[in-house]
């Protein structure tokens, strides 16, 4: 499993590199940027889309049709589509979530940016998410983006992940702790 991993890892990762280099040549990162949002959310919102991507009942002719249809729809740029189209002929869509990560990080890479992943128990407010915004690139020094989602299981508080480091300040976290500490004592 873990050689597979590995292995779309690295086939997403010289599709990306080459869409990255192209683009960055022609200026057109923030497009770049914009356009693999875009198809990140249509993955997410889209079953139909994860179907064909990963099923080997469609054939190479077929999965072309549709990305291509997809791309023009959403108006992808030339460099993009073309490399969807190209992936769609290896019958390598299934790599299009590791393409759109290793898309992301070299943008942000490039940017000097560093995107932080933060879980909370309620959604954060504009007003919380700037003054996280704000905590985290002071501590980083470098440009935060938040990636933020709800976990109604956390009871309160929040986990945050920058880079390598995980801030765990949940309330289901303090009471496991809690509850482990028991466990040693009696």
């Amino acid at each position: 499993m873990a050689n597979s991993v590995s292995m779309s890892q690295s086939i997403a990762g010289r599709y990306a590199q080459a869409v990255f280099d192209i683009v960055k040549d022609e200026g057109g990162l923030d497009d770049l940027a914009r356009q693999t949002d875009e198809l990140q959310n249509a993955l997410d919102e889209s079953a139909d889309l994860r179907d064909l991507i990963a099923s080997p009942l469609y054939s190479r002719q077929q999965q072309g049709g549709a990305i291509g249809a997809l791309a023009a729809k959403m108006e992808l740029s030339a460099v993009l589509s073309n490399t969807l189209q190209l992936m769609a002929r290896n019958r390598r869509l299934f790599v299009l979530p590791q393409l759109i990560g290793r898309l992301r990080d070299l943008i942000a890479e490039e940017r000097g940016e560093v995107t932080a992943d933060v879980t909370s128990a309620v959604a954060l407010s504009d007003e919380q998410q700037q003054r996280l915004t704000r905590t985290l690139a002071d501590k980083s020094g470098k440009k935060v983006k938040l990636n933020t989602r709800v976990d109604e299981g956390l009871i309160g508080g929040m986990i945050v992940k920058l880079g390598s480091q995980m801030i765990d300040s949940s309330i289901r976290s303090k009471l496991a702790s809690l509850q482990n500490a028991m466990k040693e004592v009696g």
